[in-house]
């Protein structure tokens, strides 16, 4: 991606030009991703996928919000891993509110929201519902996790031979790890990867965390089949899908 498309690279003076185009907000999370991964997983996530968003509809990357709300221990192995920097949610709430509030009163009113950690979406919500209240909707606010977008078809052909444990186990797992492939592969430690079964899935929530509730390597789910060309579908997929979502709600 060009660095023009930055806005940590741009002059205020060019910032201003730009505001009539989309604005992307990635936000992610500094989080333990099993022995193989960077604890910067999501927010390395976030970024490259609203850099390659901002190719196809136009538009200019904000720096990324690269802390996030509280790991949860089926999503994202909890609070017992080193590394693992939590926000509380009124932290997250109040960090993106105060960020498209600046958008909004600089002049924008095209923003779309790339999340990439699981347990942020309840707050980056509250926090677009708090803004839209307060601007009297005079931005179009786009919210989505790279995810949501993919369709059934392209997860069946990426988990083609393997097994789709389900989005919440799907922590430094198969897409996960397809995906830091693909994207930053310097930074994926291959031979370091645990294939175990991983985490069971419950219907609750216990506090607090033991050791022991989550496996100890950080892994949810099997990462084995991880491939870049597997990570390549699925940024493909969800790019695709969030701009033909863009040009729909942003009438392009």
């Amino acid at each position: 991606m060009g660095s023009n498309r930055r806005m940590d690279h741009m002059t205020w003076p060019e910032f201003k030009e730009v505001k009539t185009r989309p604005v992307i907000v990635p936000i992610g999370s500094t989080e333990q991703h099993g022995q193989h991964l960077p604890i910067g997983t999501d927010a390395v996530l976030a970024t490259r996928v609203a850099e390659d968003l901002a190719e196809r509809i136009d538009g200019t990357v904000l720096p990324t919000l690269s802390y996030g709300y509280k790991s949860k221990p089926l999503s994202g192995g909890g609070p017992l891993f080193p590394g693992t920097i939590d926000m509380n949610g009124v932290t997250v709430i109040n960090q993106m509110h105060d960020v498209l509030s600046e958008l909004i009163a600089d002049g924008f009113t095209k923003i779309v929201v790339m999340n990439a950690h699981f347990e942020n979406e309840a707050f980056i919500v509250e926090a677009i519902d708090l803004v839209t209240r307060e601007t009297g909707g005079v931005a179009t606010i786009v919210e989505t996790n790279w995810w949501d977008p993919v369709p059934q078809s392209v997860i069946d052909k990426v988990f083609d031979g393997l097994v789709f444990p389900g989005w919440a186990l799907e922590h430094a797992a198969v897409t996960e790890t397809s995906l830091m492939l693909h994207y930053a592969p310097e930074l994926v430690h291959m031979d370091r990867m645990v294939e175990e079964a991983g985490a069971t899935a419950k219907s609750y929530v216990r506090y607090p965390v033991r050791q022991g509730d989550v496996p100890a390597h950080g892994g949810l789910a099997n990462p084995a089949g991880s491939s870049a060309e597997r990570g390549r579908l699925i940024a493909e997929a969800c790019v695709g899908a969030v701009a033909e979502i863009c040009a729909e709600e942003f009438g392009e």
